[in-house]
């Protein structure tokens, strides 16, 4: 029996060594998360190229996939050939009025050679009046001739400008046909593969940038007065066992809304019923995994 109890004993001790940094040295306990992006398809048709694999690093903004463009390529063109269609019926306005206003030139150089006549009783004054009549008659006749043109060309030109805008709508779209990855980092999981048929709004793979993890930790409202945004902290990974290794942190995010403390987390003092969320911005060496679990201590 005494053996037993000193074996136990002697165990104890081994273990205690590996509880530094643990449970009794650390003010606060979480998990490591990572930023998380699920790419949905923003077109509808067949997925094409969609190039594509868990584990695969991704950066940002470059195409990884192309959803079938066909039918908006055809629809840009016979918008195109439609703009050419209505852009033949605008009208020149100064060819179309150029013979109305040559009618009024040559009816006010008849009304001065009347004029004259007049003057030296060699014509009568109601010839005169005729062509002053004809001048007035033909003026309203260019009025009314200009602003008929201009209507028709303002419907032409507004014509043009939904057409155009149904081009840019179509080209939108086009570009949305092609999938980018909008952060740079690494597949987690891939929803579609090529070949299916997707729709807008279906996901298609999930990214996380893992280069900066995150450290979610709760902390008491006693520590909540030793924490602000970019302070620094010291962060301890837990590789299970003995192995803990420690990191640079920033505090990026704290919550001003306290919460029951979750039931996976340990803080400082346990017995604590409401807890703050904190956030702490980690980069990661390589090591680092969604899920491990972390610890802090407050400079």
């Amino acid at each position: 029996m005494r053996t037993w109890i000193g074996i136990l004993s002697m165990a104890a001790i081994m273990l205690l060594p590996g509880c530094k940094g643990g449970n009794g040295d650390y003010d606060a306990s979480g998990v490591f998360e990572a930023t998380e992006v699920i790419v949905s398809s923003q077109a509808n048709g067949l997925l094409l190229e969609f190039n594509v694999r868990e584990g695969r690093n991704l950066e940002e903004n470059r195409p990884v996939g192309l959803v079938d463009t066909v039918q908006l390529h055809l629809k840009k063109m016979q918008l195109l050939a439609n703009i050419k269609a209505v852009e033949t019926r605008r009208v020149s306005i100064a060819k179309q009025i150029a013979a109305t206003q040559q009618q009024i030139a040559t009816q006010e150089t008849e009304q001065k050679r009347y004029e004259n006549l007049v003057k030296s009783n060699a014509a009568n004054q109601k010839q005169l009046d005729d062509i002053n009549a004809q001048i007035a008659l033909l003026q309203k006749q260019l009025a009314a001739q200009t602003e008929t043109l201009e209507n028709s060309n303002r419907s032409v030109f507004e014509e043009i400008d939904g057409l155009k805008i149904q081009v840019e709508q179509t080209e939108d779209l086009l570009e949305k046909s092609i999938v980018y990855s909008p952060i740079k980092g690494t597949v987690l999981t891939k929803y579609s593969e090529q070949g299916e048929f997707v729709t807008q709004g279906k996901a298609l793979f999930k990214i996380a940038d893992i280069n900066q993890m995150n450290l979610r930790a709760y902390i008491t409202s006693d520590q909540l007065s030793k924490m602000k945004i970019g302070q620094n902290v010291r962060v301890f990974a837990d590789f299970g066992e003995k192995a803990m290794k420690e990191y640079p942190g920033t505090v990026i995010w704290i919550s001003d809304v306290a919460e029951f403390t979750p039931k996976t987390i340990q803080t400082r003092n346990e017995r604590a019923n409401l807890v703050y969320a904190v956030k702490i911005a980690v980069n990661n060496d390589g090591l680092l995994k969604r899920g491990m679990y972390g610890e802090i201590k407050i400079n």
